[in-house]
């Protein structure tokens, strides 16, 4: 299965629902510090309901920390500054989907260490709406990389 990662989660909500989706999936989870809230926030666990105990989470104090304890598998960044649809790449199982905060996106250092494995999902040009709520965003790549991957071991 590919892996879901959050850098800098902001909304406990948000990490919820995508911690719900990852255990749906089989998707392991990978947060990214520091959070905008606490793990042991309501919302954080009203969000993702008794799903917890289903999803596999891992943590990390930076990205750097991250990078030194992920598996095999490719990178890809998700960010409105791609100029690749999401659909243009083939997942693998194991590569790792990363996504910024919500408020801020991914820092430029982590776009400069992967500069062709940046993907965006396409919307129409808008001052006002920049980009997909993160929760939907996360369910949107993940289920194409489960579709090319032929849904497989969900049934």
């Amino acid at each position: 299965m590919p892996n879901i990662v959050l850098y800098e989660p902001q909304i406990p909500q948000n990490t919820g629902n995508i911690a719900r989706t990852c255990a749906v999936t089989g998707s392991a989870l990978h947060l990214i510090k520091p959070y905008g809230f606490s793990v042991s926030n309501k919302a954080l666990k009203r969000a993702g309901l008794d799903y917890w105990s289903e999803v596999k989470v891992f943590e990390y104090e930076d990205f750097d920390e991250f990078l030194s304890k992920k598996k095999d598998g490719d990178i890809y960044l998700l960010t409105s500054k791609a100029n690749k649809p999401y659909t243009e790449v083939f997942f693998k199982n194991n590569d790792y989907i990363v996504f910024g905060s919500e408020t801020a996106g991914l820092p430029d250092n982590i776009h400069q260490r992967f500069p062709g494995n940046r993907l965006k999902i396409p919307m129409r040009p808008t001052e006002n709406a920049r980009c997909l709520n993160l929760s939907n965003a996360v369910a949107l790549v993940l289920y194409e990389a489960l579709r090319q991957l032929n849904f497989d071991g969900l049934s």
